[in-house]
């Protein structure tokens, strides 16, 4: 029996397909599309026509790929972009019309419960740990030990959502960092009173741009190919600190760095940054499973 997982993130659109068997699946086959459902999304808090379009065009394309693989169960989450924007359940509506995919809206809370299952597979999660999956959209943090999860919540500082209100300068500016620094000190007060009190030594960057942080400190490792990895804290920092003291334009030249996160990952850098800084993490790794591999769990329950 094959089964499928369909992410619709703010900035990517995700598909992965898997052969269940019983409890278990094994990965067949996996894609992800630049979408950027999110463009200009904080201006009116609308998914603007072209990017509606693009994303609608995208779906219709994932519909071909799972009838030419047969699969027999699918589910589509959709998470920030989708959910905040006034014009989303036309989005929803328009999947299932024209695509033929039928659209679940989840809550920050389910997102963040999809993304620890997700981790938990990898096998990254040991002793006392912080989950941050850093989207378009919003973040999400779940504090966590291999036994449980203690503690979830989804915030909406993603990255795109940083990089349209703050990012007017470039190089990012000592200006546009401490409104960055100030909006994160106020939004994350409750992040940092719970890890005050559980101090989680370690955090897990679930995909996303902690794969392209690792791909950058690690060029000739193939990230696709692994499952968690450790990212030296002294390697991480100075990759951040050049990220964040370049151009545009510097970025574009930089190696294993995919055009969809030039800008972004500099605000996903100073995200990563204040919580290295204020929460007493020692140690980093990478999960390259997320909510895709959560959802493709729950498929199998």
């Amino acid at each position: 029996m094959k089964i499928a997982a369909i992410d619709l993130g703010t900035n990517t659109f995700h598909l992965i397909i898997a052969k269940k068997n019983g409890s278990s699946f094994q990965i067949i086959y996996k894609t992800n599309e630049p979408v950027r459902l999110g463009e200009d999304i904080t201006k009116d808090n609308l998914i603007i026509p072209i990017a509606f379009e693009r994303g609608i065009n995208c779906l219709k394309e994932f519909k071909n790929i799972l009838e030419k693989y047969n699969v027999v169960t699918v589910k589509t989450t959709a998470t920030s972009g989708i959910r905040s924007a006034i014009n989303g359940q036309e989005f929803v509506n328009a999947s299932k019309l024209i695509a033929g995919i039928e659209i679940n809206i989840i809550d920050g809370e389910e997102e963040a419960q999809l993304i620890y299952e997700g981790v938990k597979l990898s096998g990254a999660i040991s002793g006392k740990s912080l989950i941050m999956d850093i989207g378009g959209g919003s973040t999400e943090f779940i504090l966590c030990d291999e036994e449980k999860l203690i503690w979830k919540k989804s915030y909406n500082i993603g990255a795109a959502r940083l990089m349209q209100k703050f990012f007017k300068s470039d190089p990012i500016n000592t200006i546009d960092k401490n409104l960055i620094f100030e909006h994160l000190v106020n939004e994350l007060k409750e992040l940092k009173v719970i890890c005050d009190k559980h101090q989680p030594k370690t955090l897990i960057g679930s995909a996303g741009a902690f794969e392209t942080f690792t791909a950058m400190i690690y060029p000739d490792l193939n990230v696709a190919t692994i499952n968690i990895a450790e990212l030296p804290l002294s390697a991480y920092k100075k990759l951040a600190s050049e990220l964040i003291n370049s151009s545009h334009e510097e970025r574009t030249q930089m190696k294993n760095l995919i055009p969809l996160r030039v800008d972004m990952i500099v605000m996903a850098a100073l995200q990563t940054n204040y919580i290295i800084e204020n929460l007493g993490i020692q140690e980093i790794k990478l999960s390259t499973y997320d909510l895709k591999m959560g959802v493709l769990k729950s498929l199998c329950n």
